[in-house]
Formats: C-alpha cells, structure tokens, sequence
C-alpha cells in the first residue's frame, strides 16, 4: 500500500506537531478536533513553527510554503475515508478513543492502519474496539513533536508484524528513530519517566529540597537537560496524574501511587506551563 494522505486527530500540542512533520515530509494531511476553532489555532500554531525554522536555516522558505499547501482542516471524522494511515492523538481517556477507533474502523478502508499516540493507555484495549486489530498499534511521539527524534512504536496483542514495519518505515521517512515497546502500562518511557518525576514531586512535598535545588541536582549531577519538576509543568500535570493512575492500576504496585501533592495541584487547576502556573510561573 502506498501511503500519501495522513489523518490526524486531535490539533493539541502533539498533534499539530505530529500534523507538521508529516506535511514536512511530503505527505498530505487532514487534521480533525471535535473542539470549535482547534484546528485553525493549531495550523497557526504550525506557521509560527515552520517561521522559526527558516529563520534557523533548518527549512527553506519554499519548502515551508509546500508544507503549509499539504495541511487541510477536515469537518468531519467522514473525511477521512480516504485516507491511508491515522494517527489519533486526543486525550488520555480509554473511552474517548474506543469510540474514535471503532468510528475509524466504520470510515476508513480495511487496509488502513490505525495508531494512537497514547502514552500509556493499553493499544490492545484501543484494538479490541475494531474489526482490524492486527492494523491497530501505538506510536508515541515526543513533545516537542518537531525537535525529537524518537517514535516509541507499542505492539498491541493483535497487531501484525506487516503493520509495524509500516509504521517503522514511516517513522524513518520522517527522519525519526522508531523503538518498540511492549503493550504495558506507562510502555518504556512514561514507565521509567513518569515514577522519576513523581518521586521528584514526594520530595516537594516532603521538604527535601526546594524545587530549584531538585531540578539543579537532577540538571547538573545527572545532565539532564531539564529538571523533574520543570519537565512535569512542560508536560502537564494532569497528563502526568492520568499516567501514574494508569501504571497504578495497571500494575498494582503501591510504587506507582500517585502523590498527594500532583493530585492536590491538578484539583487547583495548577497544571503547568500551559495554564500559567505549575510548579513555576508563566
């Protein structure tokens, strides 16, 4: 099968990330958001993208104008009958894309497959949801979706090893580094990542350091390129909340316990650079 036409739902931070590589690299791509005004945000947010990098001399300015003229708004999840490969990217919620999947498996054609860029939500469930689980698997970008070079590929129960070279071959054709991941909760990445920045958020609470000394040691001991603590307000706390709840439930360890203190700020609505106010101000 030859894939051009990409579908892409959901316009947040990944997915006109995910819209924007895609269209960089020549395919067309239709972006749905069942929220009024999304995509038009997220196509701005996609200029202003592409501006920084001709300004950088990373892209041409003609090579930006014919990514800008491969980025379509769809109306309709019905739009995307034609396409020939999805990438879902929506919120964190197992039911929300249970009926965006099983809605798929009804609009595209049989031979299309299927991904979500879940980062913790079993692709085996999503699957189950469709009468092509063997064409269902995840593909988890990095945010900033644009800069990072990994693609955590995730092997649901049922998906075919055809569909995962697909996906593998897509990921190289966008210049990034396809890693595969078994269908566990929190895969690789939340799964070591995500326990890091919780245990970060227990010393807070228990006044082992301030936050800038937590982010300092982590920073210049370990070289990480950004603190717990500042990574958690990038990400977003309540992102962060739904994949420990998502490694506690799925694994039972009383390790993966969420702390206090992440559920006490994302019930302030204190979520992170997005909302102006996490552990840091914006």
């Amino acid at each position: 099968m030859t894939i051009k036409t990409i579908g892409v739902i959901g316009a947040g931070t990944m997915g006109n990330g995910i819209a924007q590589v895609f269209a960089q690299s020549g395919f067309t791509v239709k972006v749905f958001d069942a929220s009024p005004g999304a995509v038009d945000k997220a196509l701005k947010t996609i200029e202003k993208s592409l501006a920084k990098f001709v300004e950088k001399g990373k892209l041409s300015a003609d090579d930006a104008a014919a990514t800008r003229t491969r980025l379509t708004a769809a109306g309709a999840l019905e739009d995307f009958a034609d396409v020939d490969y999805v990438v879902e990217a929506v919120i964190e919620s197992l039911e929300v894309k249970r009926t965006i999947f099983s809605a798929l498996d009804r609009i595209t054609r049989p031979d299309v497959i299927l991904t979500s860029n879940t980062s913790s939500i079993s692709i085996t469930t999503i699957g189950a949801s469709t009468k092509r689980p063997d064409k269902v698997l995840g593909m988890h970008f990095m945010n900033p979706v644009p800069l990072m070079t990994l693609v955590e590929l995730i092997r649901g129960q049922a998906t075919s090893t055809e569909s995962m070279q697909t996906a593998s071959t897509l990921c190289q054709t966008l210049g990034k580094t396809p890693l595969e991941a078994a269908d566990y909760p929190g895969f690789i990445a939340n799964r070591i990542l995500m326990p890091m920045i919780n245990e970060a958020i227990y010393c807070v609470m228990e006044g082992v350091g301030t936050k800038e000394s937590i982010d300092g040691v982590m920073k210049l001991g370990m070289n990480h390129p950004m603190g717990p603590l500042t990574l958690a307000d990038f990400i977003g706390l309540d992102v962060c909340l739904a994949i420990m709840e998502v490694l506690h439930d799925g694994l039972g360890d009383p390790k993966y316990r969420p702390c206090p203190l992440l559920r006490r700020m994302v019930a302030a609505g204190h979520l992170g650079r997005k909302a102006g106010q996490g552990f840091y101000t914006y």
